[in-house]
């Protein structure tokens, strides 16, 4: 199983970082919550590599990110349905076409999506993200707060998504309570011993719902932190270091580690020119912070090792018989 969709932000690239430094438990907990989904990175993590977690919370803020994981819950097969009949539609058109296909079916996504159930709505909100401008989500003046990010480089071939990966999605969601709203209305509804992990809005920026996550909202989501992990639970919360201090002076008895990370996406460097226009823009170099409980480092952060693949190894008859090994006349193969 793997991420629905290419989200901004996501956390596939810190995994690795994280569970080099501090861990990531992979016992120990009987919940596991996360309450700013997002692509859910983290999550797919632990339910690959921790078979004993009893339940699993996601939240997001988001109800149209919210709509799609409920309709592949509740209603798959009329999820798939639908996929398959606006792909079926657009894979035979040309590129031209297809970009007009893409920006009539967001027009209808954003000015008359009361025409559809709440299963066609999602699905046709998860076909225009995965033909879309890959991992960005953004919103316009006439679409009525909703998702009217352009459309991509239309190059699919054939398919436009991955139909088993929305059936594993489904098997895995009967375990998964979904919530939408703010992330304080998720956090109780635990069952045993609790793993939170918190992936906010960066500091001073706005979300990609045109909402404010400030400072004093991340300061009550430290502090409920500290709190939870005083309790016993474990929590790990991540977000960019603006280099002003304010972790190392609310960080409380939390551990805290650095990353160095470069945004592709999002948050890249304008390049100027001396009248002040844009000629370019590059990759940008920052740094990012995980505040977490220190248990962590005592406990069980081994992962379900990966399956090793076996090269194949293909004899290529050589032209001439020889006596002497000729490297030449092998081929290893993936």
């Amino acid at each position: 199983m793997k991420p629905l969709y290419i989200w901004a932000g996501g956390k596939n690239k810190m995994i690795p970082k994280y569970q080099a430094n501090p861990g990531i438990p992979m016992s120990g907990y009987d919940t596991f919550v996360e309450p700013f989904f997002g692509g859910g990175a983290m999550m797919i993590h632990i339910y690959k590599n921790n078979p004993t977690v009893k339940k699993f919370v996601m939240n997001d803020i988001n109800p149209e990110i919210v709509g799609i994981y409920t309709a592949i819950k509740t209603d798959h097969l009329n999820f798939i349905a639908k996929m398959d009949a606006l792909e079926a539609q657009y894979l035979p058109l040309n590129k031209v076409d297809r970009k007009a296909f893409y920006y009539a079916l967001r027009k209808e996504y954003t000015t008359n999506w009361t025409q559809w159930n709440r299963t066609d709505e999602a699905a046709s909100l998860y076909f225009l993200m995965k033909t879309g401008f890959n991992g960005i989500w953004q919103t316009n003046q006439t679409s009525n707060g909703r998702f009217a990010t352009p459309s991509g480089l239309l190059n699919q071939t054939v398919k436009c998504y991955d139909k088993p990966n929305v059936l594993d999605w489904h098997n895995f969601l009967q375990i998964v309570d979904i919530h939408c709203g703010d992330w304080s209305a998720c956090v109780g509804n635990t069952q045993g011993k609790t793993f939170f992990f918190f992936d906010p809005p960066y500091r001073d920026s706005f979300t990609s719902y045109s909402q404010v996550f400030n400072d004093t909202q991340h300061l009550q989501l430290i502090d409920f932190c500290k709190q939870e992990d005083l309790k016993g639970h474990i929590v790990m919360y991540c977000n960019r270091d603006a280099g002003d201090n304010f972790y190392t002076s609310n960080q409380g008895q939390l551990s805290i580690s650095y990353y160095n990370v470069t945004y592709t996406a999002g948050r890249r460097k304008q390049n100027k020119d001396d009248a002040g226009a844009i000629t370019s823009q590059t990759a940008k170099q920052a740094r990012e912070i995980l505040l977490y409980s220190p248990s962590i480092t005592a406990m069980n952060c081994a992962t379900i090792p990966a399956p090793v693949k076996v090269k194949k190894v293909k004899a290529v008859k050589a032209t001439k018989p020889s006596a002497v090994f000729n490297p030449a006349v092998f081929e290893e193969q993936e």
